[in-house]
Parts: C-alpha cells; sequence; structure tokens
C-alpha cells in the first residue's frame, strides 16, 4: 500500500486503500466540473422526497447515475418480511483491481414533514402515511445532501480510476427512518450477494458544527433506539359519573410519570439511557372518559444490558401502576416495541477514529477536527457491522453544517433541535442569498461537503452567479467535500 497525500483536497486515502501516483493533480479540476450538476442532483432529491417504504422513484434515480458512470448495479434489494412491502434497496459495485472492499452508504427516504423554506426548489410532494392518508415529505434530515455527496463521491471515484485500486460497494438504503432498510437488505444477502466489505462508511450532517469541520467519535457514537407502543386500557364512561369507570387517562398520567423512575433509580448513574413519552392520545369530548389512551415512547441506550433492562421495566411500571389502581388482568396495559423497527448503537473503532484523525488534522487544520460527545441519536447502519462486515471497521462521522458568519461580527447563533428548526422563523431550511442575523440564521443543507465519513475530500467555495450567493472573502466558508474511501 502507498501511502502518499497527493492534494489538500485528498484525505485519509492512505489509511485504508491502494492509492497510486497521479491522483491528486486531477482533483480540483474534476470537483470543479462536477459542482454546476451536482447542485441540480440536489434541487431534484430535495423537491421529490419520498417517505419510507416508498421510495421507488428516489431508488431509480440514483440506480441509473451508478449506471451511467460504470457501476454494476442492482435494484430492488431488500426483504422486510412483509407481505405486499417491496424493498428499493440499490447496490452498485465497482471491481479495480487489488485492494480492499469498502461499502459507501447512503439513506434514501424523506420524512413525513411539510416545508416552509420559500425555496424556489421546496418540497410540494406527498406520500402515503401509516394511517393511510396523504401526509407531504420533506427531506428534513439531510438525505437529500447524503445522496447527492455519494453520487458525487461515485462520480469522481469513477473518472479517476486510474488512481485507485480495489472494489467499491454502493449502497443506497431504504427505510432509514424507520429502523428497518438495513435488516432487509442484508435478509435478502447483502454480504453474500455482493463483496463484503473491509470498511463500512456512513455520515451525517451536524447542525452544531460549522461547514468545513470534522466531527469525530470514538467508541459508541449512536444509541440503540426502540419505539414503545403503550395501549393503555380501561372502562370509559361520563365524566360526571367518573366512579363507575376504570379512567384510562388518569391512569395513562400516572404511567407516565412513573416510567421516568426507570432512568433516575434502576439505570446506573455511569450508563446514558432516555425514556420519553413522545405522544398522548386519548378521549375525543371533554366529557366522555375514553375507553383507552395510547402512549408512544422512544427509548435509548448504549449497552445491550441497559436496552433490555430499559424495555423489561417499561412493561413493568405500565402493567404494576395498573395493578396498583385495581385493574383487574384482561384489562393491563399492552406494551408493544417493534423488534424491526428497533436499531442498535453504533460503536466506532477508537483506534481507527484516531487513525484517520491524525490524517485529517494535517490536511485540515487542528482547528477543525473535534473530538465530540457521543449523542443518543441513533439509526440503523449499525446493523451493517453487527451483522456484516467487521464490527472493528464499522465508522460513522458528523460533518458540519452551519455556515461562519463574517468575522467581526457576533460569532454562531445558536440553532433550534433537529426536526424543529424547518418550521422555525428563526431558521430556514437551505442557504439563502444574505448574511445571517440572529432572528434569521442561514443554514446550508446545499453544501455537500456537510456530510462525509473519515474518508472525505474538502474544498473551500466561494460561488457567484446563478447559485445566487456572493461571499466576500471574510464570508462564510462553504465546504465541497466527497468521500475518499480508497
Amino acid at each position: 500500500m502507498k501511502k502518499t497525500l497527493l492534494t489538500p483536497l485528498y484525505l485519509v486515502v492512505a489509511s485504508v486503500v491502494s492509492v497510486n501516483a497521479g491522483f491528486g493533480s486531477d482533483l480540483e479540476r474534476v470537483v470543479d466540473s462536477e459542482v454546476p450538476s451536482l447542485f441540480e442532483i440536489f434541487k431534484h432529491l430535495h423537491a421529490n422526497p419520498e417517505l419510507s417504504y416508498q421510495e421507488k422513484e428516489t431508488a431509480m434515480y440514483v440506480a441509473a447515475e451508478l449506471r451511467r458512470l460504470g457501476f454494476e448495479v442492482s435494484e430492488g434489494v431488500g426483504d422486510y418480511g412483509v407481505e405486499d412491502r417491496i424493498s428499493y434497496g440499490v447496490v452498485a459495485v465497482m471491481r479495480n483491481g487489488e485492494g480492499p472492499t469498502v461499502m459507501v452508504r447512503t439513506d434514501l427516504d424523506g420524512l413525513p414533514v411539510e416545508e416552509d423554506s420559500g425555496l424556489p426548489y421546496a418540497s410540494v410532494a406527498k406520500g402515503v402515511g401509516d394511517d393511510g392518508s396523504e401526509v407531504f415529505a420533506m427531506h428534513a434530515c439531510g438525505h437529500d445532501l447524503h445522496m447527492t455527496s455519494w453520487l458525487g463521491t461515485a462520480r469522481m471515484l469513477s473518472r479517476m480510476k486510474g488512481s485507485w485500486s480495489g472494489t467499491l460497494v454502493f449502497v443506497g438504503q431504504p427505510a432509514e427512518e424507520r429502523g428497518a432498510g438495513a435488516q432487509a437488505m442484508l435478509k435478502d444477502g447483502l454480504f453474500e450477494r455482493f463483496p463484503k466489505p473491509d470498511y463500512a462508511l456512513a455520515w451525517h450532517s451536524n447542525a452544531i458544527l460549522p461547514a468545513g469541520d470534522v466531527g469525530l467519535v470514538g467508541g459508541y457514537a449512536l444509541a440503540a433506539v426502540d419505539s414503545v407502543d403503550i395501549k393503555v386500557r380501561g372502562k370509559g364512561g361520563h365524566g360526571a359519573w367518573p366512579h363507575t369507570t376504570k379512567d384510562p387517562v388518569t391512569l395513562a398520567a400516572q404511567i407516565v410519570v412513573n416510567l421516568q423512575t426507570i432512568v433516575s433509580r434502576k439505570v446506573s448513574p455511569l450508563d446514558p439511557a432516555v425514556v420519553t413519552v413522545g405522544s398522548v392520545h386519548g378521549g375525543t369530548k371533554h366529557n366522555i372518559i375514553p375507553n383507552e389512551v395510547k402512549l408512544q415512547l422512544t427509548v435509548r441506550s448504549y449497552k445491550p444490558e441497559v436496552r433490555r433492562l430499559l424495555l423489561d421495566s417499561i412493561r413493568e411500571v405500565a402493567e404494576n401502576t395498573a395493578r396498583a389502581q385495581g385493574w383487574p388482568e384482561d384489562l393491563l396495559p399492552v406494551v408493544e416495541a417493534p423488534a424491526e423497527e428497533g436499531t442498535p448503537a453504533t460503536y466506532n473503532d477508537p483506534e481507527l477514529i484516531d487513525r484517520v484523525a491524525t490524517i485529517l488534522r494535517r490536511e485540515l487544520g487542528e482547528k477543525r477536527i473535534h473530538f465530540m460527545d457521543p449523542v443518543m441519536g441513533g439509526e440503523d447502519f449499525s446493523f451493517f457491522g453487527i451483522e456484516g462486515a467487521p464490527t472493528d471497521t464499522e465508522v460513522h462521522s458528523a460533518l458540519g453544517e452551519v455556515l461562519w458568519w463574517p468575522s467581526g461580527r457576533a460569532g454562531r447563533w445558536t440553532l433550534s433541535a433537529l426536526y424543529n428548526w424547518v418550521h422555525s422563523d428563526q431558521a430556514v431550511v437551505t442557504l439563502r442569498v444574505g448574511e445571517g442575523t440572529p432572528e434569521n440564521p442561514y443554514i446550508s443543507t446545499y453544501n455537500f461537503g456537510a456530510l462525509g465519513a473519515n474518508w472525505l475530500f474538502w474544498r473551500n467555495l466561494r460561488l457567484t452567479g446563478e447559485l445566487g450567493w456572493d461571499f466576500e472573502q471574510d464570508y462564510a466558508r462553504l465546504a465541497l467535500g466527497f468521500v475518499a474511501a480508497f
């Protein structure tokens, strides 16, 4: 393996891949030539999101692009094990001589969110909700960015095959937002039908770091995530005669409070854990006590034993709270935690993270690299490591997407929480012309470089003309990055 970094844009390649001389001189030219068409791809993807389990057109779009680049492309990869549910997974393979096999994964699905950005390419797309109703769809979690960066990476590597050797496996994964796509693709033989990776890479944008900065986490990076549904059953009646009922509303309220003692009294203070009740629904009118109330929970943890403790304790709390209130056994709450939508924790190999950080610091500068705390967010990329690719070579990292403000102005503004800022008057979904203010900070969800795994190119850009941006030298730095998996 030849360990030579050939250009400041060419990061970390030497840490995992066979690299040939002569790669760096053409890299800036390739990046420059791809920017306009990649922006068009981004706009198309942003304007046409599809919900989980419905990513048909998105999958066809990215598959066609990869096929045009010379990849061997397979569509429809995945098996949910549910009748009439089609998996739209895409697998694209490019073999280029001896060297490591590197999997680069993007997610395809959007969220049931109505966009309110005012952009000319804002999404007005709709999909089918869980209840069968028509709902708006939006790439509110940045999967349009992920796909654009992913396709840009494929373009560059396909154009520069003479500069690297190995095997690429580009995976377009559906249903990430439901935690089901990775398992479906593995069930359909992802690592048997296609080359099994030596390295598995994925990435997310980050609304805390500025664009151009890289966040790394060694060890546990993302939490195990479980969704729990509790049906609190009772015996309804008139609100003026509550003594004749078994009121599920008051029981549900007690369960919500009692659930908070799981983390505070049953889990070690040294083990991170979260039990959040995000939805409470019951009743139809002021004076009617309903027959049931439905609770929806999200449960987060890192260690498998803590995860099991949380899920078992939720059932115990729900059932025993009802028993304490005199509920009969046949009316005890029903607790369900669908295994197909639960995801294990993502664990990044600390030694590999250190290797990557060393190269990133050298090329981007010490101040651009951040060792971050793990977060309690999660996703199903972890299945690829646990059930397929070597777990010690799984890497998931965060890349900044918030622009630096002009020099001499007050630093960085505090942003609203994820998912919330898409509706907030204090933020916009994508970059608009002008400079940010505390009332209207600008978030770049255009910058393809706001994403990447630990194998990234970065290039600072000042864009003008049809893109509508005209920043002076001391204005925000916008980074364009592509994953270099070799």
